[in-house]
């Protein structure tokens, strides 16, 4: 579904990717892990169109999409949860998810609105409230339905679990546990490296801009490596 090929992203003369290839297949969670400052997020922001490559190429179902407008990569089947929520506060949850629907023009909105809110129902007693006013839990819980609403083929979330309660965290995980076995296509970055790893059928070590592991991510779990530096083994 997803190939990135030889990707080089720099901000001004800093290069933040270096030589990145790397694939998603269909139906499955890929995790990226690695430290701060490692590309991560940078990753995903040039997949979702908003930082341009220098080089290299990326692929989405074999279309070449680098430097296509962000808007247009949501319109053929890519939404990004991003990092921090990035919700918009000062309008309600309900405007939050409409928001999430904005490249569609289908009658089918609202029923997916629905189904969205069944997977969490916090966010159904909220609905009304602005949504300023939840919870750090709950905001990452409307990030992530908003860019549900757009109804993606190949879903990016950008640390889902950042700054949350470890009972929060598991809530998370079982949500994208649920959304891997309804078929749904995960692109994964993630710091707690023990739950991207638990929960990618693959996954992708990143070290300032360079992939330096790849495999599957029980695998990876065990791996001497990636235990000494991300699992405190």
């Amino acid at each position: 579904m997803l190939e990135i090929d030889n990707l080089d992203v720099y901000y001004g003369a800093i290069q933040a990717l270096n030589g990145v290839t790397l694939n998603v297949q269909e139906g499955e969670v890929v995790s990226i892990i690695g430290s701060n400052g490692a590309g991560k997020s940078t990753l995903l922001r040039t997949v979702s169109g908003l930082n341009r490559p220098r080089e290299g190429a990326i692929r989405f179902k074999g279309s070449e999409i680098q430097g296509t407008a962000p808007d247009k990569i949501v319109r053929m089947g890519i939404s990004q949860s991003p990092e921090g929520r990035r919700i918009f506060t000062n309008m309600t949850v309900q405007e939050n998810l409409q928001l999430g629907a904005f490249t569609r023009t289908d009658n089918e909105i609202q029923s997916d609105m629905e189904k969205v809110m069944d997977k969490f129902p916090r966010i159904r007693e909220r609905l009304k409230q602005s949504a300023g006013t939840l919870s750090g839990g709950e905001q990452q819980m409307l990030a992530i339905c908003r860019a549900l609403m757009s109804r993606p083929k190949l879903l990016l979330l950008d640390e889902p679990s950042m700054g949350l309660a470890p009972n929060l965290v598991t809530e998370i995980f079982n949500i994208i546990g649920e959304l891997h076995k309804d078929g749904v296509t995960i692109l994964l970055v993630e710091q707690n490296a023990n739950r991207a790893l638990e929960i990618a059928d693959r996954a992708y070590v990143l070290e300032t801009g360079h992939i330096v592991l790849e495999g599957n991510g029980r695998d990876l779990l065990t791996n001497p490596k990636v235990k000494e530096a991300y699992l405190g083994g």
